[in-house]
């Protein structure tokens, strides 16, 4: 594995993804570790434009146009900002290609082999060294959900949309050593911190 990993967090809304990916930014910046982060939907400039279209919760778009702009979206930062920064800083990316898999195919239900083929088409053999999955029961992901200020367009599907797309994450995670699961429901902040910062002293 290089030293300059790629390391990708996936998690439903609400699964404290975003709470472990800030974890791991806080350790490699007290280490003083080179390391570049960036979010999907969002990153370059373009792609920052394009996550307030796809989170915007008045625009009702179709399944297809939301997979279209994902991967428009990530073209612009695999394209400006993943392969300048490869194998010369560690890459964190707060959701990725298994985000894709888990919400627009075992969640919109739309062709997994489309998919595959537009992952190819924008990023080639490019692959993570390490995936975080943090999970969520429905009761815990309910009550954090009503306590957010602001609710965007992912915020607000049905119980059984999210459900899906978890049971997607854990069909594409099963049996694959790459993937570091973290349940939000059981683990408290401190054991999640333990967990993920001993993983990255270990590939680091």
């Amino acid at each position: 594995m290089s030293k300059y990993p790629i390391i990708i967090f996936e998690g439903i809304e609400a699964s404290g993804k975003t709470t472990n990916f800030n974890i791991a930014v806080n350790y490699l910046k007290k280490k003083r570790k080179s390391f570049i982060k960036l979010r999907e939907p969002g990153g370059s400039i373009f792609s920052e434009k394009i996550r307030k279209l796809i989170l915007d919760k008045k625009l009702k778009l179709n399944s297809k146009t939301d997979l279209l702009l994902f991967y428009a979206s990530r073209s612009e930062n695999f394209e400006k900002i993943i392969k300048k920064n490869y194998k010369k800083k560690i890459i964190l990316i707060d959701r990725f290609t298994d985000s894709t898999i888990a919400y627009q195919h075992y969640g919109m239900k739309l062709d997994l082999n489309i998919i595959k083929m537009l992952n190819k088409f924008i990023i080639g053999n490019f692959k993570p060294d390490l995936v975080f999955l943090s999970t969520v029961n429905n009761i815990n992901l309910q009550q954090r959900l009503k306590k957010r200020s602001k609710l965007n367009r992912y915020d607000k599907f049905k119980l059984s949309f999210y459900s899906r797309v978890q049971d997607g994450y854990q069909k594409i995670s099963k049996n694959k050593k790459k993937y570091i699961t973290i349940n939000s429901n059981i683990n408290s902040i401190n054991e999640v911190k333990k967990i993920i910062i001993n993983k990255l002293v270990k590939i680091i």
